[in-house]
């Protein structure tokens, strides 16, 4: 499996989430099938960020990948379940979590 880890940081909007969306999508044109966005040092999440990210999903799905986001701190982690994201997205504890569930040695 080929997978890639996206760690953006700090204020999460829309052009950053853009900005994400489009090198995920050159991973994908890479031949990476699994996406890993570890939101630990993101600060604050707009709702134009979820919204790319939704489209984000989209994409990685369309593509026959996995999109799965994980270390959400309280306040993204809010926004997620207000807005039932939560239900939308594989959200993992943390990236040792993840690789465990999905067979990824951490070598």
């Amino acid at each position: 499996m080929s997978y890639e880890v996206f760690q953006p940081a700090d204020l999460m909007d829309g052009i950053s989430a853009n900005q994400l969306r489009s090198e995920i999508n050159d991973a994908l044109a890479n031949g990476v099938t699994t996406i890993l966005i570890d939101l630990r040092d993101v600060t604050f999440m707009n709702s134009s960020a979820i919204g790319s990210l939704v489209a984000t999903l989209k994409s990685v799905r369309g593509e026959d990948g996995t999109l799965s986001l994980c270390s959400l701190n309280d306040q993204v982690r809010i926004i997620f379940e207000l807005t039932k994201m939560d239900n939308i997205f594989d959200i993992y504890a943390d990236r040792q979590e993840f690789m465990h569930k999905n067979g990824i040695s951490s070598s």
